[in-house]
C-alpha cells in the first residue's frame, strides 16, 4: 500500500488520559515551518510498507482506530509525532520513501523506519530496513535536491530549516533486535552493556553532527523506554514482578549517557538545542501504576497476535474494544492513549523534556 504525500486529515478521538483540545495549535499560522521525523517503528508511518521486510504494519488491525486506517504506523491510531504535528500546525509529515510529492512539500517528511536502529545492521535479519544513517542520508538528498528547488537562495533555506523540529526516537532496536538476541548478533559478547550503551552514544553523537551540518538546529530526541517492560520481553524471560528489570538497567545505562551526549552536542554546536525527551521513568511508572492513569491493561496486547502475545498483530484478526484502556496495542507497542499522553508531556513540561518544552522550543 504506497501512501500519497498529502495533507492527512485528522479525527476526533478522546483518550480517557486527557482531553485532545490540549494538544490543538489555536493560532492560524504554524509554529514551525517544518515538521521532519527519524527513528524506528515507534514513527514509522509507512516508510516499511514498500521495503522488503517482516517488519511492517500496513494491514488491519493496524490502523483500527485511524481515519485513514492501515497507513503503516505500528499502533492503532496516531502516534507521537503525529501529535507534535498537530501541536504546530503541520500536516502529518509524510513517509518519504512512498511520498510522490517530495519536490512541492516544505512541511516535513518522515523517514522513520521499523526495525532499523542506531548501528547499520540492527534489525537486517528481518529484511531491509533504514538505520538512523540511511535516514540522514535520505534528509541530506531532500536538502540538496527537493529543498533547493524550493528556495530563492541558500540563506533563506538555512533560515526554514534553523527553525523546524526534529523529533527522533530510535536505539531501542539496537537491543531488541541486536544486543538480546545473541543467537544472530555477538554483540552482546564483544561488548559488556555499558561499552555498548557508549557504542550506541558515540555513533548517535557522529550522526548528529551530520544532522546539524545539513541545517538541524531544534532537535528532539526521546530516550528510550522500559523495554523490560515490553510484552516480547516479559513473555519470553524469567523474572519476579511486571517487568524484566536487568533489561531495563541496560537500557537506563544509554538513557544516562544520551543525557550527556545531547547536552554536549548542544554546547559545542552553535545555535543548537538537542533536547532530551525524558520519557522512560513516566513510561515505567504508567506500566506500574497504570489504574492511577485510568487504564485496566499494562501488561497484554490490545490485538491477537503470533506467539502468545510476543509479536506483530495478527492480520485481519480482531482487536480489543477498549484500546484506549490499554498500554500495549501489540507485542511491542504503544497504544494511541499512551502516545497521545507522551505526545502532551514532551509539548508542555519542561520537566519532561529537557531542557525545554517542544512549546518554549518554537519560541526560542
Amino acid at each position: 500500500m504506497r501512501i500519497l504525500c498529502a495533507f492527512y486529515m485528522s479525527f476526533i478521538f478522546f483518550t480517557s488520559i486527557f482531553p485532545q483540545h490540549v494538544l490543538a495549535n489555536e493560532s492560524k499560522s504554524p509554529l514551525a515551518p517544518a515538521l521532519y521525523v527519524m527513528g524506528d517503528s515507534l514513527l514509522d508511518n509507512g516508510n516499511n510498507n514498500p521495503l522488503p521486510t517482516l517488519a511492517k504494519a500496513n494491514y488491519l488491525p493496524y490502523g483500527d482506530n485511524f481515519a485513514r486506517g492501515s497507513t503503516g504506523r505500528f499502533t492503532n491510531g496516531r502516534t507521537v509525532a503525529d501529535f507534535i504535528a498537530e501541536f504546530l500546525g503541520l500536516p502529518y509529515s509524510p513517509p518519504y520513501i512512498s511520498c510522490l510529492r517530495r519536490s512541492s512539500t516544505l512541511t516535513g517528511f518522515n523517514y522513520a523506519s521499523a526495525a532499523g536502529g542506531i548501528l547499520p545492521e540492527t534489525g537486517m535479519y528481518l529484511g531491509k530496513c533504514l538505520y538512523l544513517g540511511d535516514q540522514i542520508s535520505l534528509f541530506e538528498k531532500t536538502v540538496n535536491v527537493d529543498l533547493a528547488r524550493q528556495f530563492e537562495s541558500s540563506t533563506k533555506m538555512r533560515d526554514y530549516l534553523s527553525k523546524s523540529i526534529f523529533v527522533i526516537s530510535i536505539g531501542s532496536n539496537d537491543y531488541i533486535n541486536n544486543y538480546l538476541v545473541p543467537n544472530i548478533y555477538d554483540s552482546s559478547l564483544s561488548y559488556s552493556p555499558q561499552s555498548f550503551a557508549k557504542l550506541l552514544n558515540d555513533a548517535l553523537f557522529q550522526q548528529f553532527q551530520r544532522l546539524y551540518e545539513l541545517g538541524a538546529r531544534k532537535v528532539v530526541m526521546f530516550e528510550l523506554g522500559p523495554i523490560g517492560c515490553i510484552p516480547e520481553v516479559t513473555r519470553q524471560n524469567k523474572h519476579s514482578g511486571k517487568c524484566v528489570e536487568e533489561i531495563n538497567q541496560l537500557v537506563n545505562l544509554f538513557n544516562t549517557q544520551l543525557r550527556t551526549t545531547l547536552a554536549t552536542l548542544t554546547s559545542t554546536l552553535q545555535g543548537s538545542a538537542f533536547i532530551l525527551a525524558h520519557l522512560n521513568g513516566l513510561e515505567y511508572d504508567v506500566i506500574i501504576n497504570f489504574n492511577a492513569y485510568g487504564l485496566t491493561d499494562s501488561s497484554n496486547p490490545c490485538c491477537i497476535t503470533w506467539l502468545n502475545g510476543t509479536s506483530l498483530c495478527i492480520p485481519g484478526s480482531l482487536p480489543c474494544r477498549d484500546a484506549d484502556k490499554h498500554y500495549f496495542w501489540d507485542g511491542f507497542h504503544p497504544t494511541e492513549a499512551i502516545y497521545s499522553f507522551l505526545g502532551r508531556q514532551c509539548i508542555n513540561d519542561n520537566k519532561f523534556c529537557i531542557p525545554m518544552s517542544i512549546k518554549q522550543l518554537v519560541q526560542d
